[in-house]
């Protein structure tokens, strides 16, 4: 991002005048706006101190277009710029693992199926005698819906019917043989998943690995957080990050190590505190809807950084959407962050 890149929009007049917003904002007032043009992101109307002022900018590549609600009935001008003078907020850099480390989801699709086919799953709602098998359509809901793997077929046999299977040769009708059904599929499907990433044909998403980097090199505290089983996390950061990033991480924690899961807050604020950081001084890295709430609830800003699977969800309440993170640097992220703190 260069710090002299400069856009100034022309003045904003009204087709009427009132001297009763003049308490609110003089009319040379200045207001700042970071944007890069070289990565499409989204920023929020909170990212400015003026709250009749709603702002929407997107920018791609080097076009941008922006609209722009103006409730006062004065002249203003506003400059946006990549540049400001305020000490940097940004203490701590959290990430979570699937969708964001590494795009996950046909992958735990498959380990799903393979589970389902191996055990020879079947509810009572199928049309057909196969073994239970989720298409790319239904997982992409089912995961942008629900959080971590247990959940996902708890709710799942609720709706379509406790399933047959080698487990149980009739669909279980107590909660603990429920319990162990799940239990048992979920550990099969993640020793399966490991399988998948130990191949050697998984790689971390783009500009992950060198975000990581930057943000240790400058001082900052790094974690992970994922709603995945942690025996399959720390598979993934160790074949993925490497195993020196991974024990250099000052905090990471699974979805074993909170009792609710994302978008509940727990795990966000778990970090918060196992960090010693403010959760205004945290800026979280997600792909979904569900991690942004977790993280937003907690009380810590969010950018996304989307997968295909994602692209079309609602992420009105993250400060910045990336398609991935390859033209993003650890001072976009810090501007980005002080700007929200410093309208709150």
């Amino acid at each position: 991002m260069a710090a002299s890149s400069t856009l100034t929009l022309p003045t904003i007049t009204s087709s009427s005048s009132s001297s009763s917003s003049s308490s609110s904002c003089s009319s040379s007032s200045t207001y700042h706006y970071i944007y890069t043009t070289t990565t499409t992101f989204l920023t929020k109307q909170h990212l400015f101190p003026y709250p009749s002022l709603n702002l929407f900018s997107s920018f791609s590549s080097s076009k941008y277009k922006l609209k722009l609600k103006h409730q006062h009935q004065h002249r203003r001008v506003m400059s946006v710029s990549a540049s400001s003078s305020s000490s940097s907020s940004l203490q701590a850099l959290i990430f979570d693992c699937d969708g964001v480390i590494l795009e996950s989801e046909h992958l735990h699709r498959q380990a799903y199926n393979d589970a389902f086919a191996h055990f020879k799953v079947r509810v009572p709602s199928s049309s057909h005698h196969q073994p239970l098998n989720w298409d790319i359509h239904f997982y992409d809901d089912l995961q942008n819906r629900i959080g971590g793997g247990k959940p996902k077929m708890r709710w799942y046999f609720k709706e379509h019917g406790w399933p047959s299977s080698t487990i149980f040769e009739t669909p279980p009708t107590h909660d603990d043989d429920r319990a162990k059904l799940i239990d048992t599929l979920q550990d099969w499907k993640t020793e399966r998943y490991k399988e998948i990433i130990k191949s050697g044909t998984v790689q971390p998403r783009p500009g992950v690995l060198r975000l990581m980097d930057e943000a240790k090199d400058a001082g900052k505290k790094l974690a992970v957080c994922s709603a995945a089983t942690k025996s399959s996390v720390i598979l993934c950061l160790e074949n993925l990050i490497g195993i020196e990033r991974f024990q250099s991480l000052d905090c990471f924690l699974a979805g074993d190590d909170v009792k609710e899961k994302k978008p509940d807050p727990s795990i966000y604020v778990t970090a918060s505190k196992k960090l010693g950081v403010s959760e205004k001084d945290c800026l979280v890295v997600e792909d979904s809807v569900i991690g942004l709430q977790a993280a937003t609830k907690a009380g810590m800003s969010c950018v996304v950084t989307y997968t295909s699977s994602t692209a079309d969800q609602d992420f009105s309440d993250a400060i910045a959407i990336y398609p991935d993170l390859s033209n993003v640097r650890l001072k976009d992220l810090e501007l980005l962050l002080q700007n929200v703190v410093a309208a709150k």
